[in-house]
């Protein structure tokens, strides 16, 4: 599923294109599954071409779970067969993809090979939240501001660290976010958070796409000394001796996604799937995802999956 020109989904379209072959230091992928992530919208449309500029036309897709089906020269660490997943720059959305191999890592062993595909972006962008830049401890009191794919990893981390976890829902996401641990659901849709919580959180994880003239209104949510991190709009301008507040891109970082992947097959993360689509509906999972119909985290699958 390639964009030939940036636009609305329109410029999405499904390309029949020859198998690629692995250079020097990659694998072949044959893809059990890609997973949609909201960057993308911004991506096809354009939106980030001076941070992430693309050689058109580019193929969609950067998390990627599937199984290796060849071997360029230099590669010792996979066989063929081998399951893998990891975090490409696009590419994804294929029922085949070449990727260097030192960005990926097995597989989990405990989930369908296809639902992993829903932890590397997600997955480590929580990571890097909870454990590099809010440093959470046992004890502490967090806030996750939106629950969706992201915001679930982080809600489960946060746990796994020893917090007290707080986090946003509506009620189409309120049972699915509990099931993940949370202490206490703060249903954004009927009132101010700042009005649910009896006091202010040591840390507020910020998944929320709010608008930015909302920033200001996240600050008090969070006590004398706290952390305020921010995943989607620039929070620095609050930061100060009161407040630390970091806004954060997640970086591709392997070893952060292995220990994603450990804590998966140990039962200590659930990686939740939403819904399963078709390759060839991606153009759709877009439309929905633009119109507020997505929740949590789909996959995409292409005809033939090895899952």
């Amino acid at each position: 599923m390639r964009i030939h020109r940036y636009g609305d989904v329109s410029v999405i379209r499904h390309d029949d294109v020859p198998l690629p072959a692995p250079s020097d230091g990659q694998v072949l992928v044959r893809v059990a599954a890609t997973s949609f992530n909201p960057s993308e919208i911004g991506l096809r449309r354009g939106l980030l071409r001076s941070v992430f500029p693309l050689d058109l036309p580019h193929t969609l897709g950067d998390d990627v779970a599937g199984v290796v089906a060849e071997i360029g020269e230099g590669v010792s660490a996979f066989a063929v067969g081998d399951r893998v997943v990891g975090r490409l720059d696009g590419g994804a959305a294929a029922e085949y993809v070449t990727a260097e191999a030192k960005v990926l890592v097995a597989a989990p062993t405990t989930i369908p090979l296809a639902h992993a595909a829903a932890l590397p972006i997600a997955g480590v962008t929580a990571w890097q939240a909870v454990f590099e830049h809010a440093d959470i401890r046992p004890g502490q009191r967090v806030l996750v501001n939106g629950a969706g794919g992201v915001g679930r990893f982080a809600i489960q981390l946060a746990k796994y660290a020893g917090a007290h976890v707080i986090a946003t829902a509506g009620p189409r996401s309120a049972e699915a976010v509990r099931r993940l641990g949370a202490d206490r659901i703060v249903d954004y849709t009927t009132a101010p958070v700042a009005d649910a919580l009896d006091e202010p959180v040591d840390a507020l994880l910020n998944f929320a796409a709010i608008d930015s003239s909302q920033v200001a209104e996240l600050a008090p949510l969070v006590r004398p000394g706290g952390v305020l991190v921010s995943a989607t709009l620039e929070v620095g301008q609050l930061a100060g001796p009161r407040l630390r507040a970091v806004r954060f891109v997640v970086r591709n970082d392997i070893e952060h996604l292995a220990a994603l992947v450990k804590l998966v097959d140990a039962g200590a993360v659930s990686v939740g799937v939403e819904a399963s689509r078709p390759l060839a509906e991606l153009a759709s999972v877009h439309r929905d995802a633009e119109a507020g119909r997505i929740s949590g985290k789909t996959i995409i699958v292409p005809e033939g999956s090895p899952a």
